[in-house]
This record gives structure tokens, sequence and C-alpha cells, in this order.
């Protein structure tokens, strides 16, 4: 898996050369985003596959945007590295800002998933052509505002910003704050102050940026980036006192920068009531859903309990307490585990308690992260099988160790087929796998007799059993 780095500003002709043809229409996807919100989301990305994946921070928890393919990209390889990635960190494959146009891809994807489309996330997405003429009687009111603001200030001109109005811009943050209505609020405060940052960038490329000037004095400016068919407004700021001039920036914004795109996006309104006023007022074309898939594992939707399974010979159920003794031999006993491919003592981070095994397992099936199941004969544990690293496509991966003084009497593979078949036909699975170390043939003449060999490499032999 390629490394993620976090976003820098030194990123940005990087990150634009996939933002640059992206068709997918929200604002997630463009480099302006990325950096003006990086302290909040703390963007990373890597290019795996020939597609861009970034991944975010929400709430504690990682986040991906859906993958954005350069001219090669392979977009299932992209996703398949982020599932595979999420497993080995043992973090949700959350995939969030998911494009109207991408979710029907991801429904078929996975079997189980948590589907949000959270109202206060949509963007506004407006036609340009209804923003450069503000035509028609819906938009009366605008055109008003437009003309009160023409008549009070005729010679008012709009004007591309580039890096050079370093000096305006930073007077116009001055003027701005001295008028802005929302000074006690947290939230607005922190928004103007990355906004601010940003318009540091109007010289880049990558950027389009103008404003609305009153002789000298610069009243309203806006910032914005083309991402393959839309225009996706970043920052739209004017001053309260100089009546109008809003309408007036949209539409000389438009008229300027929008006649190479279809859609003009103002993004989203914050949860923001006036702001969701203002921007359903202009009339926007669609409000654009942008998705969060939060796949689920099969054991979430099926398993409320660890069953009990029988066999010829074998009862298979939970752990208990009265296991631990037994339990503990099985899992330290490091001659028989070389072949385990696991490091239970590493794994707890911590010295080895007289519980410290038989509470990982519970945990991990409290968390529906794994079934460890005791393999018993007589009553007496024997030794465990284990499904564990859910794909939430369908697949988990299933272990089995038996003690050594039940070696050679085919507990192993009747324990095994009983938890894969388990997997295959009541948790609704359609995949089980499992390897071995290639120098264990004990364990390769187990897996061979009850799974299809997939294939190998230096160190391991693989197999599947499917439905």
């Amino acid at each position: 898996m390629e490394q993620f780095k976090p976003v820098t500003k030194q990123d940005g002709a990087k990150l634009r050369r996939y933002y640059e043809t992206c068709n997918y229409g929200i604002c997630e996807y463009s480099v302006g985003t990325k950096l003006m919100w990086r302290p909040v989301l703390h963007p990373a990305w890597a290019e795996i596959a020939g597609c861009l994946v970034v991944r975010n921070e929400h709430d504690g928890h990682w986040v991906f945007d859906y993958p954005v393919p350069g001219p090669e990209g392979d977009e299932d390889a992209a996703l398949d590295a982020i599932e595979a990635y999420c497993l080995e960190q043992g973090a949700a494959p959350v995939i969030s800002v998911v494009p109207e146009c991408k979710a029907a891809r991801l429904l078929a994807r996975y079997p189980y998933v948590r589907v949000s489309d959270i109202r206060t996330w949509r963007d506004y997405v407006y036609y340009r052509e209804d923003l450069q003429l503000f035509a028609g009687r819906r938009y009366s009111g605008q055109r008003n505002h437009i003309k009160k603001f023409r008549t009070q200030w005729p010679e008012a001109y709009f004007r591309p910003l580039t890096g050079k109005d370093e000096a305006v811009i930073e007077q116009f943050w001055k003027d701005y704050e001295a008028e802005f209505p929302k000074g006690d609020n947290a939230k607005a405060r922190d928004e103007l102050r990355l906004a601010r940052q940003m318009l540091k960038m109007a010289g880049k490329s990558w950027f389009r940026a103008g404003g609305m000037f009153d002789g000298e004095k610069l009243v309203a400016l806006s910032l914005a980036e083309k991402c393959g068919d839309t225009l996706i407004i970043h920052i739209e700021k004017a001053l309260y006192s100089y009546t109008g001039v809003y309408p007036t920036l949209v539409q000389e914004f438009a008229c300027a920068f929008g006649d190479d795109c279809q859609w003009i996006n103002r993004e989203d309104d914050a949860a923001d009531r006036g702001l969701r006023t203002s921007k359903l007022q202009y009339g926007p074309a669609k409000l654009a859903p942008k998705y969060c898939f939060e796949p689920q594992n099969e054991l979430l939707t099926h398993v409320r309990q660890i069953p009990e399974l029988k066999t010829e010979r074998l009862t298979l159920s939970a752990l208990t307490p009265a296991d631990i003794p037994a339990y503990n031999a099985l899992v330290l006993d490091q001659e028989r585990n070389r072949w385990w491919g696991y490091d239970d003592v590493g794994g707890l981070g911590g010295p080895v308690e007289e519980n410290s095994f038989y509470e990982v397992a519970r945990r991990d099936f409290e968390n529906r992260q794994a079934v460890n199941f005791a393999v018993r004969l007589d009553g007496k544990l024997i030794g465990e099988a284990v499904l564990y690293r859910f794909d939430c496509r369908g697949g988990a991966e299933l272990g089995c160790r038996i003690d050594s003084a039940y070696a050679g009497h085919g507990y192993g593979t009747e324990a095994f087929t009983a938890v894969a078949n388990w997997g295959l036909y009541k948790v609704h699975l359609s995949r089980v796998v499992a390897k071995c170390f290639k120098e264990n043939q004990a364990s390769y003449q187990m897996l061979s007799s009850c799974m299809r060999k997939k294939g190998e490499d230096e160190t391991f032999y693989y197999f599947e059993k499917l439905v």
C-alpha cells in the first residue's frame, strides 16, 4: 500500500492532475477544499492504481474520498487497496462524500452497507447560464438587487485578482471584519480565518479569483476552481454595507470565468439558516448529494451470539472463563504456534495476564471483528478455530490450531470444515480463505482436503472455499 502523505500547498499541482478533469461535481474533489479545510479534516493522499486516493479524518475516524482515476486509473483496484489498508489497520473502510454517479458502483460492491445522505453536506449546483443571465421571473429579486447596486455605485467594476493584489485583498479583510455580523460565532470565525489563508494563493494557476471594486476599494471577492465541467466556488465574500453587491458579484464572476463550464457549484450551506435561504433563492438546478458508505461485515448483520456447532467427534462453542488455563497453554505453546502466523503475545501491546487472551477474543467478538470457537473433545478444549479478517465484500479468513497432544487425528480438518460451512451457509459469506506456511505440510494437507488451492508466494500457500 502506498504511503499516505499529508496534503500541503506544494502538492497542489500533483492533486490538480486528477481534479482538473474530475467530473464528480462536488466541492471535496478539488485542491481548494483540501487546502482550505486541512486543519479540520487533515487530508492525506496517495496515488494507487493510477488513482488519487485521499484519506480524511472525521469525528476521530478515517474516511476516504471515492478514488479519482487518472487516464489509466483502475477504480476497483484503488478500492481494493483502501479495503486492504483498513483491514491491516483495524479500521472500517468508510467511503465518504461519494458522488451520485458512483453510488450504484458501491452498492453493487458491498453486500451489507449503511448509506447516509446528510442534507447539510449537499452542494448547491446551478446551471452556469442561470447565474450569468438571471433571466425569468424567479430571478427578479436578484435583478432588482443588482439594479440598486448599479444605481448607487455606477462606477463599480469587476476584474480578476492575481498575486499582485495581496495588499488590496488584505485591506478587504480588514474592512470585512469591521462589518462582520457573526463575530461571536466560533465556526464562522474559523471559516473566515481559513478563507483569508486561501486568498493568499489567488495567483496560483489552478484558481480563478476576481472581485468587485468601488474605485480602488475591493468590496467583494470570490475564488473558484474548475474541475471537469464544474466551476467550484470556494470563497464568496462581500461588504454588507454595499447593498446588492452579492448578486452582482455572483453574476460578474460567472460571466468572467464560467463560459467553459456547464455547472457552477457554490458548495454547501454548513447548516446556516441564512446561507441556506440565500442559496435557495438563486435557484439551484440540483442539491448534489454526498453519500457516505459504511460497509458492514456479516457478523454485524447475522450473528448475535457465538453458536454451538457439532461434528462427528467435536463440539465447537464460545470460550468461557473456565477455558482460560487450557486456552493460555494453547496460545503460549511457541513450538506449536510458529505456524500460526500471528504473535499473540506481541499483539497484546502490554504484559501477559491470566485473562489477557480470553479478553482479546471476547472483545473481538463484541466488536464483531472475529469469532473464536473453542474446539472441544468430550468437553475439553483441545484447540480453536477463528473466523476473522472480514473484508466487507462477502469474504473472511479462517484459521485453526490444535493442541500438540491431539495432533494427527484429523480434529483440525473436522473443526475447520465445520466453521467454514457455518460461515458460508449461516453467516452468508460467499468466500472463506485460508493460508499456510509452505514448510507446514500438515496444514497444507488439511487445507487441500477441504478447500481449493488459489495460489502461492514465497511464504504461503493460499486456499479458498466458495459457496
